[in-house]
């Protein structure tokens, strides 16, 4: 298969992933207390030895558990950072960086890559519309403004704020989830986390967003998920037919200003 038409196939996977993605979260502290103070008597008693504690055996996550899991999770995720980057056959096709916000909805992205002229691409989603600025599409710097609810054709852009809603990944990785296997614990960038693989029918998936499965396209999409005890998402891969992904989360719960570019940028189409 050629490369674009690889590119193309593997792309169909990158919706799914961008909301997986938001679920990703940050470590919970430990949780801290007193002893309780201990109980004399005068009586002699004899030394006692304390039988070893056995720490409670990890229950790790299923295809029923899964889901239900990390939308409980996410639920507490207020705004995060996202960083990803794909490639095929040694060269990236796109990189993506930026914040997103989960009530209001809002998202501010950057992408580069081949799929952008090898130029730096802006999207900007707040208050129901989509800010673009688009190399060989808008002047440098300027934007297209785009309501997402009222401008014909827009439904098209429309599955960019899909992308940035996890609620709506969660309900197509809950109808279309094939499998679900827990892998190993390790630490990735310091952190201890749960490898999880994960398959997912794409005509499923899909279907729950109104779509159908292009010709050419994987009938299963396989993830990677590295999650932590708290259940949140730090990072995911998929590789696919010689296109693979890396995303990675952080700055969770930090503050967020997302804004629409000021008038002075805004272009008419």
């Amino acid at each position: 298969m050629r490369f674009r038409t690889r590119v193309a196939a593997a792309a169909i996977a990158v919706p799914l992933a961008l909301g997986l993605a938001a679920c990703g979260g940050a470590d919970k502290k430990e949780a801290t207390g007193t002893l309780p103070t201990p109980v004399t008597s005068s009586a002699p008693t004899a030394p006692a030895t304390a039988a070893p504690l056995k720490a409670a055996p990890v229950a790790h996550l299923n295809r029923v558990t899964f889901v239900p899991a990390m939308s409980a999770a996410f639920g507490k995720q207020k705004t995060w950072r996202t960083v990803a980057t794909m490639t095929a056959e040694g060269r990236t096709v796109m990189t993506m960086s930026g914040y997103q916000q989960a009530k209001p909805l809002a998202a501010s992205l950057e992408m580069s890559g081949l799929a952008f002229q090898g130029k730096t691409a802006k999207m900007v989603v707040v208050g129901g519309m989509l800010y673009m600025s688009m190399p060989g599409a808008t002047p440098a710097g300027k934007f297209l403004k785009v309501d997402l609810k009222h401008t014909p054709g827009a439904e098209n852009f429309s599955e960019l704020l899909n992308g940035s809603d996890p609620t709506k990944t969660f309900e197509a990785f809950g109808k279309g989830l094939q499998t679900v296997k827990f892998v190993r614990s390790e630490t990735v960038d310091g952190v201890k986390l749960d490898r999880y693989q994960v398959s997912v029918n794409t005509a499923a998936a899909l279907k729950l967003q109104g779509k159908k499965l292009p010709a050419g396209a994987p009938k299963t999409l396989p993830y990677t998920v590295w999650m932590g005890p708290d259940h949140l998402v730090h990072k995911m891969t998929f590789n696919l037919q010689g296109v693979s992904m890396v995303m990675k989360m952080s700055e969770y719960n930090h503050p967020v200003t997302i804004t629409a570019p000021p008038a002075s940028k805004i272009v008419k189409r």
